[in-house]
């Protein structure tokens, strides 16, 4: 169902089946794939494709040009893929041409209500942002990340896989994969146990990464002697290999 009153640009490319609710409007540029269902009062612009089965709430605002001075209409993009769910009132901007230009949001994500991503952002898959997470401009957040209401990221900060914030956590510098963290300033609290049991971890791989974040935060070591002991503990547990490939390539400093 697409509403009388809403304005779609001919030359706007929906798939048959996507439904387009009252008043929204859907720019020249943009692509929607099938099964995607656009709420009433959303604005859709600039260069953006969203994949099959989205659901996109009223109010949102989706690509529309970054809040950047610096961007001078280059024709930079946002790329949204499948399965998202995208709730009341966000805003997600096209990327600039100081990055790749290109902002993207992966698969299976789950977004609430008043989220901001920011110009350049990369976020991964399955994902949940609580209500008014707000991340600046290029900041990464990979798989399985989980950010509590309130959240705010600092550009240039990376989120590891299965990280857990708590609500009202600002976030400064580099969070590790699996980690939990929260506060003003912000510390860790452990590793989200819960999270990785849920998501098929075994009992074995969740101990090896308690003591690879025991030789991160309880150990004494400097930093660069905690990334030789972790990618040493990786050869017998593949999955530090994330934690040890976050480390190296951390350019902020991680929390801790």
């Amino acid at each position: 169902m697409r509403h009388p009153t809403a304005i779609i640009h001919s030359r706007a490319q929906l798939a048959d089946d996507v439904d387009v609710g009252a008043y929204s409007i859907i720019g020249e540029h943009v692509e929607i794939g099938a099964g995607t269902v656009i709420g009433p009062h959303v604005v859709i612009d600039g260069h953006t494709r969203i994949g099959a089965h989205n659901h996109i709430f009223q109010f949102c605002s989706i690509g529309e040009i970054p809040q950047d001075k610096k961007y001078a209409g280059e024709p930079t993009r946002l790329e949204i893929g499948d399965h998202n769910t995208i709730r009341e009132s966000c805003t997600i901007n096209i990327g600039t041409a100081q990055d790749a230009g290109v902002t993207r949001i992966g698969n299976n994500n789950w977004i609430m209500a008043y989220v901001h991503v920011a110009h350049d952002c990369q976020v991964g898959n399955h994902i949940i942002f609580a209500n008014s997470t707000q991340l600046a401009g290029h900041v990464r957040v990979d798989d399985h990340a989980i950010l509590g209401g309130f959240t705010g990221v600092h550009q240039f900060c990376q989120v590891g896989a299965h990280v857990m914030t708590g609500v009202g956590t600002v976030v400064l510098q580099d969070i590790p994969p699996y980690v939990m963290a929260a506060g003003n300033p912000i510390a860790p609290h452990g590793i989200n146990s819960e999270g990785l049991k849920r998501r098929g971890f075994s009992g074995n791989a969740i101990m090896a990464i308690k003591r690879a974040y025991k030789t991160l935060y309880k150990s004494g070591l400097s930093l660069e002697e905690a990334k030789d002991a972790i990618l040493a503990q990786a050869d017998a547990h593949p999955e530090l290999h994330a934690l040890a490939d976050f480390l190296s390539r951390s350019e902020r400093g991680i929390v801790r």
